[in-house]
């Protein structure tokens, strides 16, 4: 997919409606106030020295990159929003309003933008390190913990 492709996903995620319950299908979720789109994935190119992850992440990471700057462009400056104290607090029990506890559990941080009365993320995951990197994209009303 293209930046613009990746783009008009996000907007077709602003137009439609919430679930009352929690959906998820293949690399997608959805529930009340929220949707997050695997947008894109790198391909495991193991190489007998290991080069290839590292391929993977710099695909990944221009593909990022391409987006965050589309988003930017669009929507203005964004937040770059750490998720490692709303994992922390609920490692010790608190429970995270989703999608913010989902996003916690596959990376570090999104890049977040605000337009209208929705959230919008773009970020990286990865769940294991053995894993696949997914570009990751969502909106949601659900303010960030």
């Amino acid at each position: 997919m293209t930046t613009a492709e990746h783009l008009d996903t996000i907007d077709r995620l602003r137009a439609k409606e919430f679930p009352s319950e929690p959906v998820r299908t293949g690399g997608n979720s959805s529930g009340p106030g929220f949707h997050l789109v695997q947008l894109a994935s790198t391909q495991d190119f193991w190489d007998d020295d290991g080069s290839g992850r590292i391929e993977a992440a710099d695909q990944i990471g221009a593909e990022y990159g391409a987006l965050a700057q589309a988003a930017t462009d669009r929507w203005g400056a964004p937040q770059i929003f750490s998720l490692r104290t709303p994992r922390d607090r609920g490692f010790d029990g608190e429970e995270i309003p989703q999608p913010w506890g989902e996003m916690g559990n596959s990376t570090d941080h999104v890049h977040l933008w605000r337009a209208g009365a929705h959230w919008l993320v773009a970020y990286v995951a990865q769940w294991d390190p053995e894993d696949p990197y997914r570009l990751m994209a969502g909106v949601t009303v659900t303010d960030p913990p």
